[in-house]
């Protein structure tokens, strides 16, 4: 019986945790970034701080979000226009048939 009441502490932690404003509404918690757009918690973007780009996390610290530095430097997705290492006119457009 004594487990069965641990378990079920620990599973209503989380629900206890939201913070209650004025009148009884529950406070959201969120982080955000440099045009003041919303960003959840948990959520990871990249941040520019004093020259120095770097992957960031949305966290909670002391019951306050905060941005916590995950990874140096952000992932891109930017295409890269460059020519081909070969030059396709070479290659013949035509399989030859396989040996039997």
């Amino acid at each position: 019986m004594t487990r069965l009441a641990v378990v079920f502490l620990l599973c209503t932690a989380p629900a206890l945790a939201d913070v209650v404003g004025p009148g009884g509404k529950v406070q959201d918690c969120y982080c955000t970034d440099k045009s003041g757009t919303r960003v959840e918690l948990g959520e990871m973007i990249c941040l520019q701080v004093d020259g120095r780009m770097f992957t960031a996390q949305c966290q909670m610290s002391l019951n306050v979000p905060m941005w916590r530095e995950v990874q140096e430097g952000c992932l891109s997705s930017g295409l890269q226009f460059s020519q081909p290492p070969i030059d396709p006119g070479s290659v013949h457009p035509e399989v030859p048939p396989a040996k039997s």
